[in-house]
């Protein structure tokens, strides 16, 4: 098959619904492939396979569509420059559906979960493909070895017509988002907001309220988003993550993260509550 870029074609497909599997069903059942090829510092789409025999892995159904991953590495054959085009993920948001993106932000996590789970964490032995699940198991111990998954929580927190915004010392850009962390082992969900506020902005929030959740593959986490009313406290940054935090009017928000992010929709739902 002729490997060339399909990315509008393909993106025509983003409507069907998409069934996480771990084996592709019966021929039957497949009317069509498309592949994500994983590598050189980006990912392409195509509906070809790759040249040569890199690592695949099956993704799941779109619809009759087989979806499938390929793990290029640097040794693997080059593909023509002028047929396939590779895009860093964060680029390929808004070129595509939010399905296409979301199907290529999965691929990109199964891919990255393989390469850094080829030895056994217990006992240092060669892994391989467990049967019957989405896991690597040991050849000598038999440890099972899942995709990582990193849950994080994400809040926005309000007072009456203010939010607090925070930079963090890592951002590149002078952009204002919620506040962030990960969850602690032992750890409730909401134990995990109000740790996260208390030791990142010094402030006490009310009981958080779920709001909605995002898979983030950067590289393979889990975004669960909250919004939470200040209930006491003046903002003490902790110099270590945060760089700056201030309340901001509803009306004066200053440089927030873009659609891509569930930290933009938390904070244009709540501005949009007048």
């Amino acid at each position: 098959m002729t490997q060339r870029r399909e990315t509008s074609r393909l993106a025509g497909d983003g409507d069907a619904l998409f069934v996480p599997l771990l084996l592709p069903p019966d021929t039957p059942a497949i009317s069509d492939t498309r592949w994500f090829w994983v590598g050189r510092g980006g990912i392409a789409l195509s509906q070809g396979p790759p040249p040569g025999e890199p690592p695949v892995h099956f993704v799941g159904m779109q619809g009759t569509v087989a979806c499938w991953a390929a793990d290029l590495e640097p040794a693997d054959p080059a593909p023509d420059a002028a047929d396939i085009e590779f895009v860093d993920l964060r680029r390929l948001w808004g070129q595509v559906p939010d399905a296409d993106w979301i199907l290529a932000g999965r691929a990109v996590q199964l891919v990255e979960w393989a390469r850094t789970h080829r030895y056994c964490g217990r006992c240092g032995a060669e892994t391989k493909p467990a049967a019957g699940e989405r896991a690597m198991t040991c050849a000598d111990c038999e440890l099972l070895a899942f995709p990582r998954l990193a849950p994080a929580v994400i809040t926005v927190v309000h007072r009456g017509d203010e939010v607090l915004l925070a930079r963090g010392v890592q951002f590149a850009l002078p952009m204002y988002s919620c506040i962030a962390g990960f969850v602690e082992p032992g750890e409730t969900l909401e134990q995990a907001v109000r740790r996260e506020i208390r030791e990142e902005v010094g402030v006490e929030v009310g009981e958080p309220r779920y709001v909605a959740s995002q898979p983030w593959p950067f590289p393979h986490s889990l975004m669960i988003g909250f919004t939470a009313e200040w209930v006491a406290g003046e903002i003490e940054i902790d110099p270590r993550e945060i760089a700056d935090a201030q309340w901001f009017h509803r009306d004066a928000l200053p440089s927030i993260p873009p659609p891509i992010s569930i930290a933009r929709r938390l904070i244009d739902g709540w501005a949009a509550q007048a």
